[in-house]
């Protein structure tokens, strides 16, 4: 992650000095220190073209126990220029048996690559693989849950000069994993305050608003991995504090 950080913060850096002076932003997206790019508004999220199902495990339950069998592995991985899924780990388990059964069919699946300005590029992605009680196919999925978003608008601030304006962010990381298995009832909201440094990064993240059962401690794990345009005063960035929103589907 240090290596993202730093090509965020000359990203942030950069974009901080012409959106202070209302310049159009227009920096190309970095990749980190492997070449690996993130999703986002000029880099295009890889595809699954060809899917291979998992297999259920020898070890599925059976009978009253089957309900057991129902959850998700999600995987984390790069898929290179030429479509290769490589460097597989598993952010969120199900098992070991299952969780080996995601990997085997992500390998087996084809990817077309995500591009940027038209050219392959190595993109990171997560791929979540469903496993459900009446068996049926657990098919691989691509989930964006870490991406960088889109530069902020100038016009406004073209129109409506300030000499002070706000950490914003620029790559944000998912706090939680939604099971596809269950229904979610409604959507409840985690907010966090976040001091950002000079140069984009969360240096203090603290609760302000919770929901407790763990979605506290994940929303500010994942604003911590978070990214921002650093606030400027005058043109020059500064550190400054925000409110984040983390949304949570709830069951």
């Amino acid at each position: 992650m240090k290596y993202i950080a730093l090509a965020a913060c000359v990203v942030a850096l950069a974009i901080a000095g012409t959106w202070a002076r209302g310049e159009t932003t227009s920096t190309a997206p970095m990749p980190d220190a492997e070449g690996t790019y993130f999703v986002g508004p000029q880099v295009t999220a890889p595809r699954l073209v060809r899917v291979m199902a998992a297999g259920y495990p020898s070890v599925t339950p059976v009978g009253k126990h089957v309900a057991n069998v129902a959850g998700f592995t999600v995987l984390s991985m790069v898929i290179g220029a030429d479509g290769s899924p490589t460097g597989i780990e598993v952010l969120h388990k199900h098992g070991d048996a299952y969780d080996a059964a995601a990997i085997a069919a992500v390998k087996q699946s084809k990817f077309a690559p995500g591009s940027l300005a038209g050219k392959p590029v190595p993109v990171r992605i997560d791929v979540r693989v469903p496993f459900r009680a009446n068996l049926t196919r657990a098919v691989p999925v691509v989930v964006i849950a870490e991406r960088d978003l889109a530069p902020p608008d100038v016009t406004a601030k073209q129109k409506h000069p300030t000499s002070y304006t706000p950490p914003i962010p620029i790559h944000m990381v998912d706090a939680d994993f939604v099971d596809p298995t269950v229904k979610a009832t409604y959507v409840a909201v985690v907010v966090v305050t976040v001091t950002v440094s000079a140069d984009g990064l969360p240096t203090k993240v603290q609760l302000r608003r919770g929901l407790g059962f763990g979605a506290d401690e994940k929303a500010i794990a994942a604003v911590k991995q978070y990214r921002f345009l650093p606030a400027t005063d005058k043109g020059k960035p500064v550190e400054a504090t925000r409110e984040i929103e983390v949304k949570f589907a709830m069951l």
